[in-house]
């Protein structure tokens, strides 16, 4: 692990590196030179992110609920070195922020998800990549229809329960983080 990382950041070390805690996560933002305006958004995905997570825990799915706290904190972590990627398009960031937290000892499913979080359709991802993909839409009040039937897929893939049953849930709750976008983004601009 990279320097006094683990220590510094409150993080939980597994076996493939370290998941920051959101605190941590915080922490390693403000190390890294992020501005406030970033910080608050991985805050803010974080928050949609925590809605779908309790939407899962009703359905008895198992999802590693820290790797998706620090991916909803650190997904974007990359705008950092590409910061014109903070106001207008733009994807350098995404391998950007995955080099960056693999430089600094994070746990690699954490580092694929800045990739993952927008590229969700054309490579590998698992329940956890999703839900924070799901997450970053979701915040500002936009819903994704092909996103929620991934998510849906996944959650049926893991537990076995009946599609029409997760749909529901899953469907709720994207549509209760959704409602709540407006005042996301009010907060998200000051």
């Amino acid at each position: 692990i990279a320097g006094d990382f683990a220590s510094t950041l409150y993080c939980t070390s597994i076996e493939f590196g370290v998941v920051p805690t959101v605190d941590g996560s915080r922490r390693l933002l403000a190390e890294l030179g992020a501005p406030e305006r970033l910080i608050r958004h991985g805050e803010l995905v974080f928050e949609a992110g925590e809605e779908l997570l309790r939407a899962l825990a009703v359905l008895g799915v198992e999802i590693d609920s820290a790797i998706v706290a620090a991916g909803c904190m650190l997904h974007d972590v990359g705008k950092i070195e590409h910061a014109s990627e903070l106001q207008g398009p733009g994807n350098a960031h995404e391998a950007a922020g995955e080099r960056m937290m693999l430089a600094r000892g994070v746990d690699a499913r954490v580092a694929r998800i800045c990739r993952s979080h927008a590229q969700w359709r054309s490579m590998s991802v698992d329940l956890e990549d999703l839900v924070v993909a799901l997450a970053d839409v979701t915040w500002k009040g936009r819903r994704s229809e092909e996103l929620e039937a991934r998510v849906v897929d996944e959650v049926v893939r893991r537990c076995g329960r009946d599609r029409w049953d997760v749909f529901v849930v899953v469907d709720d709750a994207a549509e209760r983080v959704a409602d709540e976008g407006a005042e996301r983004l009010a907060r998200s601009a000051g």
